[in-house]
């Protein structure tokens, strides 16, 4: 029986960019996730009903900036003591000073910034309709507005998506980073890029220049993490449908979090079917999400499972 603590509950499916590999972008999410924000109604009962909860990841497949009710929904969960974050990350076009002083002022704790360049030529590339300069300009205000309430949150991160266009971008991205206060962070692309002028600068930031050279190192996948999601950060729909983990736009697992209840909707029998597939118990099933995930696949592929905390101690 699991009982979480933490949980992912997206806050907002609708963003105004468009990123070329991103599945919002090509309304790949549509079916299973729909378009919506997380109503602030809807937030407090589910509070009032998972009293047990101490932190909320609200970020996912969409920009929180757009939700109308996100002030209401940072005030709600800090007058509840309940931990906010959005680690997932936010590209921060487009919000109100007010909502920028809400982050500060309700205690968000963690925030990642997607910005994939040190400049307005390089980061409107891959963040189409995205304004470099404002995204600096938000920032900025927000470290004014953490001065002002002396406060250290929220702790904000600039998150690096590395391509061949903006490599050369890297060493200037973590100055810039490291004057405004945020942890730096470059990850590799979800898709193939080609090859890099530079492999060396991009294994010295991200330990790697490929996924196949990160699965050839470590035997596994280079987001299988998420797999553990499942277990320790299940995550919930702007509706309450339960999808599982923050990668599934492929089908949620048939129970509803804010109807069901939440530890219902955790120990379901997909949900319960879909561990005992991640760890090579059970074999794959149709009706499963899982089962169409390429880090799932490759699982399958290497015949290698997912290993939890738990059997490293048995």
């Amino acid at each position: 029986m699991i009982e979480p603590v933490s949980i992912r509950l997206e806050a907002s499916s609708y963003c105004q960019l468009r990123c070329p590999a991103c599945p919002t972008t090509d309304g790949l999410i549509d079916g299973a996730i729909g378009k919506g924000f997380l109503k602030a109604a809807d937030f407090t009962t589910f509070l009032e009903r998972n009293p047990s909860l101490q932190r909320i990841e609200l970020s996912n497949y969409g920009e929180i900036f757009l939700s109308p009710q996100l002030l209401d929904i940072l005030k709600i969960a800090h007058e509840r003591k309940v931990a906010l974050a959005a680690l997932n990350g936010v590209n921060l076009n487009n919000v109100t000073d007010e909502v920028l002083e809400g982050l500060v002022k309700y205690r968000l704790r963690e925030m990642t910034c997607s910005i994939d360049g040190a400049s307005a030529e390089t980061y409107r590339v891959y963040r189409v309709r995205g304004n470099f300069d404002r995204v600096i300009a938000n920032i900025a205000r927000i470290n004014q507005w953490k001065e002002e309430y002396r406060s250290p949150y929220p702790q904000l991160r600039w998150q690096f998506v590395v391509f061949p266009h903006n490599e050369h971008e890297l060493p200037k991205a973590r100055a810039m980073a490291n004057d405004l206060g945020m942890l730096f962070y470059a990850k590799l692309s979800w898709t193939e890029t080609g090859a890099f002028a530079d492999p060396e600068l991009v294994r010295r930031e991200t330990g790697v220049v490929s996924r196949a050279e990160y699965e050839e190192r470590f035997g596994q996948d280079y987001a299988q993490a998420i797999c553990h999601q499942l277990w320790d950060r299940p995550q919930v729909n702007f509706d309450g449908k339960m999808l599982g983990c923050c990668r599934n736009f492929w089908g949620d697992f048939g129970s509803n979090a804010f109807t069901e209840g939440l530890a219902a909707s955790v120990n379901s029998e997909k949900m319960n079917y879909a561990r005992k597939m991640l760890r090579g118990d059970a074999a794959s099933r149709a009706d499963i999400p899982c089962t169409t995930c390429e880090i799932y696949q490759g699982m399958q592929r290497r015949g290698k499972w997912l290993e939890r905390p738990e059997d490293k101690k048995a």
